[in-house]
């Protein structure tokens, strides 16, 4: 009888792989094209999907896509006239030609193969630092090109990368109505922090200090007017008008508490019961919206 309960066992461990639902970023990731429906954001901007996105064009007069291996060139119309609008006022910058732009979403949205949190409705978009100086790059050049660290190591400063133009580039970019917030280095948020007047921070507020965004900047739009699936994000800065341009927070957060965490006092807390919590990398299809479905199996 033990002989038959363990080999019952190890048959349904065996089984198990194959018999669970499939992750949804292998699922969106396959997807070459986009969906044969009418543009809409599916979702929220971390957890969504994105019907009848459309490509931007991999070269234009201001701009150029990089990394088109990825096959992440892929917006709402919104984001891709935001896109090419941004370029053209980047181009009247000193020492630039126009914008060199990163990944958009994939050609349904929805969760990224390498399970990157957000990029998954069609409103965001990564622009390089790097001030193109060539917008002919071939597809070869495109891939082995890299953008340009604006940030000190410890963090905490701009290095001699950052220019006056980046600073009007992001001024530009955060002033644009359709913008809901647009995330940078902290280094930068603090420089802004320092230096930018008192009388002209209206922008300031949008623009979000967070890891990993040393080399570029990323552009995340507002909900489109009439996108009845598009889940609005909530504000987690206060309104200008009540003082809240986003500085006292990062200033006193980041420099202190993420770089120089404080010690520990006491046992570390317990974690709390239960499976661990979903993630781009982890969602399956009943973790997206249902609309998503449709999206998925559109041809």
């Amino acid at each position: 009888m033990l002989r038959i309960l363990i080999a019952a066992l190890s048959a349904s461990l065996l089984a198990g792989p194959s018999l669970a639902e499939p992750l949804a970023r292998q699922l969106f990731g396959a997807e070459t094209q986009p969906s044969q429906q009418a543009p809409a954001p599916i979702g929220f901007y971390s957890r969504g999907c994105a019907a009848g996105l459309q490509a931007m064009p991999e070269s234009g007069p201001t701009w150029q896509a990089m990394r088109l291996s990825r096959n992440r060139n892929w917006g709402q119309p919104e984001m891709l006239s935001y896109l090419q609008e941004l370029s053209r006022y980047a181009a009247t910058l000193p020492g630039w030609k126009g914008l060199y732009i990163g990944d958009i979403s994939q050609p349904r949205g929805g969760p990224m193969t390498g399970g990157h949190a957000s990029h998954q409705i069609g409103l965001d978009a990564d622009i390089w630092m790097l001030p193109p100086q060539r917008l002919n790059l071939s597809r070869a050049e495109r891939e082995r090109i890299s953008s340009i660290s604006v940030r000190t190591p410890d963090q905490t400063r701009v290095n001699g990368n950052w220019t006056p133009q980046h600073l009007a580039l992001l001024r530009h970019a955060a002033s644009d109505p359709r913008v809901d917030r647009i995330f940078v280095a902290a280094a930068v948020k603090i420089n802004m922090c320092n230096t930018v007047p008192r009388n002209d921070r209206a922008w300031l507020q949008k623009i979000r200090p967070i890891y990993g965004h040393n080399t570029h900047f990323h552009v995340r739009l507002k909900c489109p007017p009439g996108a009845r699936y598009c889940e609005t994000q909530k504000p987690t800065v206060a309104a200008l008008s009540k003082g809240g341009d986003g500085c006292d927070e990062t200033l006193n957060w980041w420099v202190t508490d993420y770089l120089n965490p404080p010690k520990r006092t006491g046992p570390a807390p317990k974690k709390k019961p239960g499976p661990p919590k979903k993630t781009a990398r982890t969602y399956v299809m009943s973790d997206l919206p249902q609309q998503c479905r449709a999206v998925l199996s559109s041809r």
